[in-house]
């Protein structure tokens, strides 16, 4: 099959007769791999684009978090100088945005694998290794552009519109996104129907998103809670999104060590590159882990 013949394949969904391919099929080069993840990227942009109901929808809660629970919290949870607990949430908030769609753009291989579009990707001669890599740019573009129309509300929780804190939280987003969909991707892999995936979905996410220290500070937790945390992957994108909001608001320390004291391990305070190199392991490795599952036989 030529490589027109398999992007017609990835975009219109025609079936030519041939069974799925596992590996590299004969004649097809790495460019055809490139193109085959490109279709599959655009794909999901465009899914996300034409469905305005989801952009509408999937701020809500993160919207609810931020001014309702963040201002009921901040009434509870004092803070030295009146500082306000909703700019302490917004980092977390916006982790909470691409969270839930990232996981939302996984579900996609799911509801694609049950309803047999997947089929129809799976017969073109690429690797699909090369779907599943198109599946997780797709995902990460539209989680990271979720978490750019959060941005919107900075100012409202005395965030500045600073153009060097955007760019730095935009980095973070797109860091995040990719390591997050990857993680959905690594669920979804072998899941049949999308019922059995929402329940993965409610036993894994809402603790990940918890530990994380996204609604509360992490300074004053039990032993055992803050050990949970350093082994949630998204405590370490959470806490250099937040120490850079800090540092743009210029909180007083007191301030940052009640809210934003950072990760540890033991006494080793973790700089913000070791942080993000976690970050990039972890999405590496489970998409490698779900490329893996992707290609085994069913």
């Amino acid at each position: 099959m030529s490589t027109t013949a398999a992007t017609t394949t990835l975009t219109t969904g025609a079936i030519p007769d041939i069974a799925p391919v596992t590996e590299h099929p004969k004649g097809a080069t790495w460019i055809d791999d490139l193109r085959a993840a490109r279709v599959v990227w655009k794909r999901e942009i465009l899914r996300f684009r034409r469905n305005r109901i989801r952009i509408i929808t999937s701020l809500a809660q993160p919207i609810l978090f931020l001014f309702v629970l963040g201002t009921g919290l901040g009434t509870v949870i004092k803070t030295p100088g009146n500082f306000k607990f909703t700019t302490f949430m917004f980092p977390g908030v916006i982790a909470m945005t691409i969270l839930f769609t990232a996981i939302f753009s996984a579900v996609s291989i799911v509801w694609d694998r049950e309803f047999g579009f997947l089929r129809e990707m799976l017969v073109a001669p690429v690797r699909r290794g090369a779907i599943m890599i198109g599946k997780c740019a797709g995902g990460a573009t539209v989680a990271t552009m979720q978490g750019i129309i959060m941005l919107v509300l900075a100012g409202l929780v005395h965030v500045p519109y600073s153009p060097v804190l955007l760019v730095e939280l935009v980095a973070l987003m797109i860091l995040t996104a990719t390591m997050l969909t990857a993680f959905g991707l690594f669920l979804a892999a072998r899941i049949q129907e999308i019922e059995s995936f929402q329940v993965v979905m409610q036993l894994f996410v809402l603790p990940v998103f918890f530990l994380a220290g996204a609604v509360f500070p992490i300074a004053r937790l039990p032993t055992w809670l803050g050990t949970l945390t350093r082994f949630d992957p998204l405590a370490y994108a959470v806490d250099p999104m937040r120490r850079s909001v800090f540092q743009a608001v210029h909180a007083p320390p007191a301030v940052r060590r009640q809210l934003s004291p950072g990760l540890s391990w033991g006494h080793w305070h973790l700089p913000v590159w070791f942080e993000l190199g976690i970050v990039v392991l972890v999405s590496a490795s489970l998409l490698g882990a779900a490329i893996w599952q992707f290609t085994r036989p069913e």
